[in-house]
């Protein structure tokens, strides 16, 4: 597990970005994170928090969809990402997994995987080798390698694109909602292996994830956005203790779940913290 201390190199740094959406929609306010070599940093928040426009931000995905950063910078060992596409990124080491469990449906699973490997130059030992590392951290991979990979189940197509992303030999994936629509025991399977891989592979995390129990026990730090902003961060040891959190994200307080009407009070804490 990291210490929480300042010792460790920055790998990602967010500056106070805006993001607007058609000149119009203030999308994100000033949000500001880092994402420190050899962490699993969480984004938590509930639906439309601006978790997923924040990773889009850093992986210039945002022109598609008529977005744009209007403020603050985004920089990833120093440099900033404003200019680079998402192939430059990927060949400095950082990789999206989008939302949604992206394959290619008419491929089988090894043929995604590898599709995974474009931008390398290595031979195919080195590939091949990878191949058998994703294979190793997921099993159900390897037993479906021929199928195609439209007709795997949702969990094993996040999977496939969590292993996909692996093959560009990262230093830091981008995890957008790795739980949505799994089980409860596929979460964990997940969530185990993101760890393992941080652990024994060294591989950087920035999740986006709304199931903020599970994301909490798993990382090192955290980061909550509400309507755009970040509420609060810091070590996932002290926000899983947060009496505020606990009640508005994890759903449990020391007085029980309590009723909508409550919210106002914490409105008025929030301030405070934000």
């Amino acid at each position: 597990m990291l210490d929480s201390g300042h010792t460790q190199e920055t790998l990602l740094e967010v500056n106070n970005i805006e993001v607007i959406y058609n000149h119009v929609i203030l999308v994100l306010k000033g949000v500001s994170l880092t994402v420190p070599k050899g962490g699993i940093t969480a984004l938590l928040g509930g639906n439309g928090a601006g978790k997923t426009t924040t990773l889009k931000a850093i992986s210039n995905l945002l022109a598609s969809e008529r977005g744009e950063v209007t403020k603050g910078s985004i920089t990833y060992r120093g440099d900033s990402v404003a200019d680079l596409n998402p192939a430059d990124l990927v060949k400095r080491g950082v990789i999206q997994v989008m939302e949604g469990r992206h394959c290619f449906e008419h491929l089988t699973v090894e043929e995604n995987l590898l599709t995974g490997a474009y931008t390398r130059r290595e031979g195919k030992g080195a590939i091949a080798r990878d191949l058998e590392m994703v294979y190793d951290y997921f099993p159900r991979l390897k037993e479906r390698r021929k199928s195609q990979a439209g007709y795997t189940s949702g969990g094993e197509q996040q999977m496939v694109a969590i292993g996909r992303a692996l093959m560009s030999r990262p230093e830091t994936i981008l995890l957008d909602e790795p739980s949505m629509g799994l089980a409860p025991q596929l979460v964990e399977e997940i969530f185990t292996i993101v760890r393992d891989l941080n652990e024994k592979e060294g591989v950087s995390f920035l999740l986006a994830e709304q199931n903020t129990n599970v994301a909490l026990r798993f990382a090192h730090y955290g980061y909550i956005l509400e309507s755009g902003r970040v509420v609060m961060d810091g070590p996932a040891t002290e926000l899983r203790e947060n009496p505020d959190v606990k009640e508005f994200y994890l759903g449990m307080s020391d007085e029980g779940r309590k009723s909508f009407r409550d919210v106002r009070s914490y409105r008025r804490r929030k301030r405070w913290l934000s």
